[in-house]
């Protein structure tokens, strides 16, 4: 789209709009369009909550999750399995293993998986940290629940070898969750079975 606009105002907002994922300049100027229309706290709300957050969220210091404190919610609650571990890629599937409801435990976020093509190496995300975690807490499963893609496996491979040493029982979600799926886009129903039948992880090596 070219620089066709009147306001410069208007040409920022739509600039800026655009650069967040799935958002083209014709989806970012009906956006700014609707704001434009609106009583105008409803665009400072929108943009005190965005500094608000980017300013005030936190990570949990101890499964990387989102959070407002120093310990997530989830973490802190005393109600929660704390001898099981749920691993995931990152935030967004922890989202959809809570909306399944089928899972207590607590989780660990590795912020990514491993992928030489993109240049994020076992360094990158969090594996050191999980490793540290199964030693010095009372962890008696870890969940693998990455996504059923190339660099989802590989991932889970590194993390079990990197267990191997440790007691703790690992497994893996059932293959309910189709190969190259991601967990994001997998429905709720489908999500919390592959977790109820969730087998060991050397079994899959069987499939």
């Amino acid at each position: 789209m070219n620089n066709a606009f009147s306001s410069p105002l208007l040409d920022s907002a739509i600039n800026e709009i655009s650069k967040l994922p799935g958002i083209g300049k014709k989806s970012a100027l009906r956006l700014v369009l609707h704001l434009l229309r609106q009583d105008e706290g409803v665009a400072v709300a929108l943009g005190e909550a965005i500094i608000k957050l980017r300013k005030e969220i936190k990570y949990c210091k101890v499964c990387h999750n989102i959070s407002n404190s120093d310990v997530c919610d989830i973490c802190a609650d005393s109600k929660r399995d704390k001898s099981t571990v749920c691993v995931v890629e990152n935030i967004k599937d922890v989202i959809s293993i809570e909306n399944t409801n089928q899972f207590n435990g607590l989780y660990h976020v590795l912020g990514g998986i491993i992928s030489p093509i993109d240049g994020i190496s076992p360094n990158d995300i969090e594996i050191e940290s999980l490793v540290e975690r199964v030693k010095n807490e009372d962890i008696k499963e870890v969940i693998l629940a990455l996504s059923t893609t190339m660099e989802g496996d590989t991932t889970n491979f590194y993390i079990f070898r990197k267990l191997a040493g440790t007691d703790v029982k690992i497994s893996i979600l059932a293959r309910g969750v189709s190969i190259g799926d991601e967990l994001e886009y997998t429905d709720e129903v489908t999500l919390g079975r592959s977790i109820l039948n969730r087998t060991l992880f050397t079994e899959s090596f069987k499939l």
